[in-house]
């Protein structure tokens, strides 16, 4: 594993964090699994890779999309021990990663913390300010819905306030979910704000749509469609974007469209992206009513359907409010 990190040194600290997160559990496994205690990855086969997939699943009550991410980067470090003869020639093969289709396990998908932190910084630095930056840093930073990205005009962003205000207006063509319900004002950070800012002064082409709004995202017709916006999401969250594709980048893995544009199975989809965003939020410490007003969902929904954190993570976060009383 340490000559597998050092091979990394391109990546960015939090990535590098995450392989060794996930490397480690293969470790315990190997040293505490029912085979015994495994010294040497020249004995690993096939059936021993399998065994690992299964215990790991159950052991950490892993979902079929946290199993893909886990096991992907166990592919790509056995990959990397072939190449320095640590492991048979094609083991990498032997690990059958899950693959996903059509909205399987889409109600638990999630954009990790490590992932969303390493692209925004991939983007601050390659490609600042740009319409594919601001995609990414409003919807990660705000939870909010990709209708509601949609609907922002340049007005909406008060610099003065530092904030956005999302508004429901189905007569010129931009909609919420909760209509006139998911109005609101949504807060932005002093860093955030420096970016629109950035944007608006310097990238933003003077453009208007069809009803004679300005758009604060654009594209040569003026707003871009949610569908354009849903193609700039899943280009830039491929893993290959800002790093080694865990898949070895093989084109058989990507899925193809009537476009013949690949989709890779790896990018993250609008509402994974919300969905890491409340869960970060909650993760933080955040009152459930704060992010239940501010990424407009109600508090069972929040509950239900949105709050990934694990059964302990939550325990000893309730540790910390329970620590003075006897």
């Amino acid at each position: 594993m340490e000559l597998y990190l050092e091979s990394r040194s391109e990546a960015s600290e939090n990535t590098l964090r995450s392989h060794k997160y996930r490397l480690r559990h293969f470790i315990r496994w190997c040293e505490d699994g029912d085979e015994g205690n495994i010294q040497n990855l020249n004995s690993l086969t096939g059936r021993d890779l399998h065994e690992y997939r299964v215990w790991r699943k159950q052991e950490g009550d892993l979902n079929v999309v946290s199993v893909k991410t886990q096991l992907s980067t166990i592919r790509v470090f056995m990959k990397f021990c072939e190449s320095i003869d640590g492991v048979e020639d094609g083991l990498s093969e032997k690990m059958l990663v899950p693959t996903i289709h059509g909205g399987e396990g889409s109600r638990d998908a999630l954009m990790e913390v490590p992932h969303a932190e390493t692209l925004l910084e991939h983007l601050r630095k390659y490609d600042y300010a740009s319409r594919r930056h601001i995609t990414i840093l409003l919807l990660w930073h705000t939870g909010m819905r990709i209708g509601a990205l949609h609907s922002l005009d340049v007005k909406d962003f008060d610099e003065e306030d530092e904030r956005l205000s999302l508004n429901h207006r189905p007569e010129t063509g931009t909609r919420l979910k909760n209509k006139s319900n998911g109005e609101r004002y949504v807060a932005l950070s002093e860093n955030v704000c420096e970016v629109l800012k950035d944007y608006l002064s310097e990238v933003r082409p003077p453009t208007e749509d069809d009803s004679g709004r300005q758009p604060l995202l654009t594209s040569q017709k003026g707003r871009p469609s949610r569908g354009t916006l849903r193609g700039v999401i899943y280009r830039a969250t491929q893993p290959c974007v800002i790093g080694e594709c865990p898949l070895g980048n093989e084109q058989d893995a990507c899925e193809y469209y009537g476009s013949g544009s690949p989709k890779c199975p790896e990018s993250v989809s609008p509402h994974s992206i919300r969905r890491g965003s409340i869960t970060h939020f909650l993760s933080k410490d955040v009152p459930e009513k704060v992010v239940s007003d501010r990424m407009n969902v109600d508090q069972k929904t929040l509950s239900k359907h949105y709050d990934r954190r694990t059964e302990e993570q939550q325990a000893e976060q309730r540790r910390q409010y329970l620590g003075n009383v006897e």
